[in-house]
């Protein structure tokens, strides 16, 4: 553990740590029942496919239903997670898929070596102020032409800390950031956003979703 890595790792790590055993039970596949989510991630893994055969990163996988399902849809994928709980759990559920413990301040990956990252709902708990860091991680080891492919709920950039989850004691910050402000913090890293999607709210969130694709420039040719 990092002496030095932010507060909000550190927290995060130990809120999901904590409610890692009810997770699974509580928040099951939520793309299996939510088409129009699931098609743009199955369209994310037709880009992905389509530009070569680099490996893909869930980050912020949890108990890697998104990672089994990019799985099935042809990407070689592997899921990091901040909590090593999660991280177990992720490895007992889908025992063919690879998991790792990581962070996305500081992405345990040489340069240029990903043809995609997918961050379904995981940049809600990082602060506004650590996003440049974050997506200056996806564009270091983003391959050229890669893409990735962020989701997040989304309010007007709104916060809230939560000292219990699922029965547990936690110290989770959630941030709901504007599609505005993920766009250009994507923009500011030398990401190009191209196309963004919002979901207006359903039977299992009360948030609007918004989806945004960004690529990094260069290999013009595919």
């Amino acid at each position: 553990m990092n002496a030095e890595e932010p507060d909000f790792i550190r927290t995060t790590r130990a809120s999901y740590d904590a409610m890692a055993p009810d997770y699974a039970d509580r928040f099951p596949d939520g793309l299996a029942t939510r088409p129009l989510d699931r098609a743009l991630v199955t369209a994310f893994a037709e880009l992905v496919r389509a530009h070569g055969t680099a490996p893909v990163a869930d980050l912020g996988c949890g108990p890697g239903h998104a990672t089994a399902r990019l799985h099935t849809l042809g990407v070689p994928v592997f899921g990091v997670d901040v909590s090593p709980r999660m991280v177990a759990l992720a490895r007992r559920t889908h025992p063919d898929l690879r998991f790792h413990v990581g962070t996305m301040t500081a992405l345990d990956l040489p340069p240029e070596t990903l043809g995609g990252i997918a961050a379904l709902f995981s940049v809600v708990h990082v602060p506004e102020e650590h996003l440049p860091t974050v997506f200056g991680e996806f564009h270091r080891v983003l391959n050229p032409g890669g893409h990735a492919l962020v989701a997040f709920e989304t309010g007007d950039d709104d916060h809230r800390h939560l000292v219990e989850g699922l029965g547990h004691e936690t110290a989770l910050d959630h941030y709901w950031h504007g599609p505005d402000t993920v766009t250009a913090h994507l923009t500011k890293a030398g990401l190009q956003v191209r196309a963004q999607t919002l979901l207006e709210p359903d039977g299992a969130g009360r948030r609007q979703r918004a989806y945004v694709l960004a690529r990094k420039p260069g290999d013009e040719a595919r």
